[in-house]
C-alpha cells in the first residue's frame, strides 16, 4: 500500500515534536468587540518538544488542564497545530497530502479515557472492529475482516470472540469496553498509540491487567506509546521516559527512573511527594516542600516562569524570564532557573 511518504527508510526517531503550539481563542464579551480588543487566547499547548523512538513509551504527566489531552489529539491529527512541527517516520504531518494523512491515521491511533463514549453505541462489537478496516480498505471481503476482528479480540483476551461479536458496548463491563477500544486501535497494526488516561475509569483490580496487556502488545508488534496520565504510579509502571507538563509547557523530561530518583523541577518533586506510599516502613520519608495553591488560569499565564506564583523557591529572575528546557544531566532536561546548564 502507498503510505504517502510514510514508512520504512527514515532516519531519526519515530515521532519528533518541535515547539508544538495550540491556542484556543476565548469568547469575547460585546464590550470587547466595541472597543476593538483582541480575543484572549487559552494557550493549551505552548511550545513543547520531545522525541519518541520505536517501541518507546513516553508518559506525559501533569494536573488537569495542563494541556495533556490537547497534546494527544494534536499527535494523532485530530487537531491542527497553530505552530511547531510534528514529524512522524521522518515526515512533517503538515506536508502530507490527503493520501498521506489517511495512511498516517492508520499508523497512529488513540485510546480514550472513557471507552463507552469513544465507541458508537449503535455498533455491535463486530461492527466497531470492522469499520476501520472498511475505511482503510483492509481485509478484503467480509470473511477476511471477521477473521481479523476475531484475532484482535483474542489479542486483548476477549475470548471466545464469537461470544462478543453481536454484543453492544452497553452490555460490556468497563474493563471489557477498554479492551475493545484497545482491539479497535490494534486492528490497524499502528506504529504509534496515544493512550489518554486509559485506565483511570477502571477498578484498581483491572488497571494492572490492562496496562500489562498494552505492554505485551508493544513488545509483540513494536508499538510506541504516548501515555497520558495524572497518576505517577501507573506512569512509572508503564513508561520508560517521563515528561512533566504544566500550563502548556514541559517542565522536566528524562528517563523515568532518573527523573523520579532526582527530580530537577520543584513541580516534579511535589508530584512525587503527593504519591501515597503503600509500604508502611517508608511512610516516614521526608516530604518535600509542596507547591502552593491552584494552577493559574491558562488564559492568563503569569510572566516569567509560569510556576513561580506557586513555587516556594521562586527568585526574582523567575518572575521576569521564562526558563528554557535544557539538558542538566545526561538525557535529563529541566526548565528551572534553579538548575543551570551543567553540561
Amino acid at each position: 500500500m502507498d503510505m504517502g511518504g510514510l514508512g520504512p527508510g527514515r532516519d531519526g526517531p519515530l515521532l519528533a515534536v518541535k515547539d508544538l503550539r495550540k491556542w484556543f481563542p476565548l469568547r469575547r464579551p460585546p464590550s470587547d468587540f466595541l472597543r476593538g480588543r483582541p480575543p484572549k487566547l487559552l494557550r493549551a499547548v505552548d511550545g513543547i518538544s520531545f522525541e519518541l523512538e520505536e517501541r518507546g513509551t513516553l508518559a506525559l504527566v501533569g494536573e488537569s488542564g495542563c494541556g495533556k489531552t490537547t497534546t494527544g489529539r494534536l499527535l494523532v491529527g485530530a487537531l491542527k497545530p497553530d505552530g511547531g512541527t510534528i514529524r512522524f517516520e521522518g515526515r512533517d504531518l503538515a506536508e502530507l497530502d490527503r493520501r498521506g494523512l489517511k495512511a498516517f491515521r492508520r499508523r497512529a491511533q488513540m485510546i480514550f479515557q472513557d471507552p463507552y463514549s469513544s465507541l458508537d453505541p449503535r455498533f455491535t462489537v463486530l461492527e466497531a472492529l470492522t469499520e476501520p478496516l472498511i475505511v482503510h480498505g483492509i481485509g478484503g471481503g467480509r470473511e477476511g475482516r471477521v477473521e481479523m476482528a476475531a484475532r484482535a479480540l483474542e489479542e486483548v483476551k476477549l475470548e471466545p470472540p464469537e461470544d462478543f461479536f453481536d454484543e453492544y458496548p452497553r452490555a460490556l463491563s468497563g474493563g471489557q469496553r477498554q479492551r475493545l477500544a484497545i482491539a479497535r486501535a490494534l486492528i490497524l497494526k499502528p506504529k504509534l498509540i496515544v493512550a489518554d488516561e486509559p485506565v483511570s475509569m477502571l477498578d484498581l483490580s483491572i488497571r494492572a491487567e490492562v496496562l500489562e496487556l498494552m505492554l505485551s502488545l508493544r513488545d509483540r508488534y513494536g508499538i510506541a506509546y504516548v501515555y497520558i496520565t495524572h497518576d505517577l504510579s501507573t506512569a512509572r509502571y508503564f513508561g520508560d521516559t517521563l515528561a512533566v507538563m504544566y500550563l502548556g509547557r514541559i517542565l522536566e523530561l528524562g528517563p523515568m527512573e532518573a527523573v523520579l530518583a532526582n527530580p530537577l523541577s520543584p513541580y516534579t518533586e511535589a508530584l512525587i511527594g503527593a504519591v501515597p506510599e503503600p509500604d508502611p516502613k517508608n511512610r516516614d520519608r521526608e516530604i518535600p516542600i509542596g507547591i502552593r495553591g491552584e494552577p493559574p488560569n491558562p488564559a492568563d499565564i503569569p510572566s516569567g516562569c509560569r510556576l513561580h506564583p506557586r513555587c516556594p523557591f521562586a527568585m526574582a529572575i523567575c518572575r521576569e524570564r521564562e526558563p528554557e528546557l535544557m539538558e542538566v544531566e545526561p538525557l535529563h532536561y529541566a526548565a528551572c532557573h534553579l538548575r543551570p546548564r551543567a553540561l
